[in-house]
């Protein structure tokens, strides 16, 4: 079996997102709205922190799928692909982080 890959979600979100199927949560996020879909993202982003101080670990890869899910539903509204986000990790892997952070504009 292939590994299951973000880019494999991506695809699926946006396939899901324009099915106009009644039954699909991606469809139904999609037509609620970035402010919808970007709530979601935050409370999945709570509840996975909440996970990893608990060290529920089964927990913590739970919430990490939906936090992972949401963030790609709200690229998605964004018209941000995830290629762009990885171009942007890809790009801040020859310097240390500390470096990075320091280079980015303040405010």
């Amino acid at each position: 079996m292939a590994e299951f890959s973000l880019s494999d979600l991506e695809k699926i979100v946006h396939e899901r997102a324009h099915s106009g199927d009644p039954d699909s949560w991606t469809a139904k996020l999609f037509a609620r709205g970035i402010d919808k879909a970007a709530q979601k993202l935050g409370e999945e982003a709570v509840e996975t922190v909440i996970a990893a101080v608990k060290g529920d670990k089964q927990g913590l890869v739970s919430e990490s799928a939906d936090l992972i899910y949401h963030w790609l539903v709200v690229l998605g509204l964004s018209g941000v692909p995830l290629s762009d986000v990885l171009k942007e990790l890809e790009s801040r892997t020859g310097r240390s982080g500390i470096a990075e952070k320091a280079s980015r504009p303040k405010g």
